[in-house]
C-alpha cells in the first residue's frame, strides 16, 4: 500500500463526495453516473465516513502517511469526511423543511400529532440501509390483481394485530425505474413499514415494463390495481373508501396521472365503470411532463421515450403524449398532493417539480404541499436513511391531515 496508491484512492474519495455535495452532471448520459454515485454517497454518508476512516487506517498501518503524497492523500481524506459530515447533518435537518412545507401549505395543527410522538431520528438509526421490514409487515405477498402474470402482482402490507375488520386507510405504492425496470420489492419500503406500524394497510405494485409493454399500459395497470383495492382491500382490514397513492421517479409520474385522471375511460379499458378516485397522492421526484411544454424537463426524456416506451412519436400522435402527462390533467378536480423532490436530482430536474406544484396551487381547490430537499439526490427516500425517515413521518403527518380533515372543502385546519 504506496503512498501513492493511498493518494489516489483519497482523490477518487474526495472527487466522489464533491460530486455528492454538487453533483457533477445534471443532463446528458454523464448524469446517470453522477446520480448514482451521490445518490450512494450522500444517502449513505455515516457509513461513507466509515470506509474513509477504515482505508486511511489501512494506509496508515502500512506506512503509506510518511512521504508527501501520503500527507496530501490524508488531507483529501479528512476533507472528505468533514464534507460527509456536512452532508450527513444536512439530511437531518430535513425535518425543518418538511414541516416548513406542511405548515405552509395546511396550517396548524395539520393532523400530526400522532406523528409527533414519534422519538428523534438519529444516525444511528440509519446505519441499516435496508432493515427487515418486509419480513415484518409483509401479511401477503404475489396476489394477482390483473391478466399480466408476475407483472400484474401486489403484495398487502399490515401489521400483524391488525383486526381483519378494520377500516384502515391505504396506500398504493408505485415503484420507479424509468417505465423499463424496478418491482415492488425494491422501492417504498422505509414510508410503507412506517404507515404500516401506525396502523395502515399498503400495497406495493408491480405493472408491465417497457419496451415489452407500450403506453399506456403502465397506467392502465395502476387503475387495474385500483380497482383491486376498491373490490378486495377490505379482507385485509383496509378502507376502501380511503385511499393515497405514492411513488418515485417513473411511479412519482404514475401515481401523479393516476390521481388526476379519475374514472378516466381511455386507462381503464375494460373496467370503466369502476372508481379509480384517490384521497391524496404523495409523489416523489416524479416526471410531469412527456412533451416538456415549459422547457423544465430533460432535453433528451423524448428520445429514450419514443425508443422504449411509446408506440407512437410524439409528432404523430401529440395528443397521446400530451395526454400521458399530469401537468395536462391540472385542475380544480384534483386531491390533495405532497411534491417532493431533491435539490440535488441529476436525473429530474428540480425545476420541473416547482413547475407542476404552481400549476397545481393556481388550479386545485385542495392543498399542494411541495417540499424541495436540499442535498437530496434522485432516490433519496430507497434507503431507510435519516432523510428518507423524515420524509416518511412527514408523508404520515400530510395523510394525517388529509383523513382527519376530509369532510371540509379545502382540507385545511
Amino acid at each position: 500500500m504506496s503512498p501513492h496508491a493511498f493518494l489516489t484512492t483519497a482523490a477518487v474519495g474526495a472527487l466522489n463526495t464533491f460530486n455528492a455535495k454538487r453533483p457533477l452532471a445534471r443532463l446528458g448520459p454523464v448524469s446517470v453516473p453522477s446520480f448514482f454515485a451521490g445518490w450512494l454517497t450522500s444517502e449513505l454518508a455515516p457509513q461513507s465516513i466509515a470506509v474513509h476512516a477504515v482505508t486511511t487506517a489501512a494506509f496508515a498501518r502500512r506506512g503509506a502517511l510518511g512521504s508527501p503524497a501520503g500527507k496530501l492523500g490524508l488531507a483529501l481524506s479528512a476533507g472528505s469526511v468533514a464534507a460527509l459530515t456536512s452532508i450527513a447533518h444536512q439530511a437531518s435537518q430535513a425535518d425543518g423543511v418538511l414541516e416548513a412545507a406542511l405548515v405552509e401549505a395546511l396550517g396548524q395543527p395539520h393532523g400530526g400529532e400522532l406523528a409527533h410522538m414519534d422519538p428523534p431520528v438519529g444516525l444511528t438509526d440509519a446505519l441499516l440501509p435496508f432493515p427487515a421490514v418486509r419480513r415484518r409487515y409483509v401479511a401477503e405477498k404475489d396476489i394477482s390483481y390483473g391478466p399480466n402474470g408476475k407483472r400484474n402482482l401486489l403484495d398487502v402490507w399490515h401489521r400483524d394485530d391488525l383486526p381483519a375488520d378494520a377500516t384502515a386507510p391505504v396506500l398504493l405504492q408505485v415503484h420507479g425505474g424509468a417505465w423499463v425496470s424496478g418491482n415492488k420489492e425494491q422501492q417504498g419500503a422505509p414510508l410503507m413499514s412506517y404507515l404500516a406500524e401506525k396502523g395502515w394497510v399498503c400495497v406495493a405494485v408491480n405493472y408491465r415494463l417497457s419496451p415489452k409493454a407500450k403506453w399506456p399500459d403502465h397506467i392502465v395497470d395502476v387503475k387495474r390495481a385500483l380497482a383491486w383495492i376498491r373490490s378486495n382491500i377490505g379482507r385485509y382490514g383496509g378502507d376502501p373508501n380511503f385511499v393515497a397513492i405514492t411513488g418515485g421517479s417513473a411511479g412519482g409520474h404514475l401515481c401523479s396521472l393516476a390521481a388526476l385522471t379519475p374514472n378516466d375511460p381511455a386507462f381503464q379499458p375494460g373496467f370503466e365503470e369502476v372508481d379509480t378516485t384517490v384521497q391524496a397522492a404523495v409523489p416523489f421526484y416524479g416526471v410531469y411532463d412527456f412533451i416538456n411544454r415549459d422547457g423544465t424537463g430533460r432535453d433528451d426524456l423524448q428520445g429514450f421515450l419514443h425508443r422504449m416506451v411509446m408506440a407512437n412519436d410524439e409528432a404523430d400522435a401529440p395528443e397521446v403524449w400530451s395526454a400521458a402527462s399530469p401537468m395536462s390533467h391540472v385542475g380544480d378536480h384534483a386531491p390533495p398532493f405532497f411534491i417532493m423532490h431533491g435539490d440535488n436530482d441529476a436525473l429530474v430536474p428540480v425545476e420541473q417539480a416547482r413547475s407542476f406544484a404552481s400549476m397545481l396551487r393556481s388550479s386545485s381547490t385542495a392543498p399542494v404541499v411541495y417540499a424541495e430537499l436540499p442535498g437530496a439526490q434522485h432516490a433519496f427516500d430507497v434507503f431507510s436513511s435519516v432523510r428518507a425517515r423524515h420524509s416518511s413521518r412527514a408523508v404520515g403527518r400530510f395523510l394525517n391531515h388529509v383523513r382527519l380533515n376530509a369532510d371540509q372543502p379545502n382540507l385545511r385546519a
